[in-house]
């Protein structure tokens, strides 16, 4: 994979679990996190999201409850801890300050 490839990856799964802090009971679905990826710059297919979503899944930071076509995800305390900087995963970007 290229390097603009993997830090596109690691910038997605930021994104997600960005996304995932910020929203009631950290619980978003597929088609949103498709569309706010898009709003900042990261656009992604839905296959690109539930493939970073499985592998989030698979790594402890979320879970989720596949419903066929709508799949709502959930951050994990370790997610919520990754989003705020809190902790780190070499897979994942790390964030920078908010202002």
């Amino acid at each position: 994979m290229s390097s603009y490839s993997e830090t596109l990856r690691r910038h997605r799964r930021l994104a997600i679990l960005r996304h995932l802090e910020q929203c009631a009971e950290y619980t978003s679905n597929a088609a949103i996190l498709t569309d706010v990826l898009a709003g900042l710059g990261v656009t992604s297919t839905r296959s690109q999201v539930i493939t970073e979503l499985a592998w989030l899944r698979e790594n402890g930071f979320v879970d989720y409850d596949d419903r066929a076509d709508f799949v709502v995800v959930t951050a994990t305390g370790d997610g919520v801890e990754i989003a705020r900087g809190a902790s780190s995963h070499p897979d994942i970007q790390r964030p920078r300050p908010r202002s």
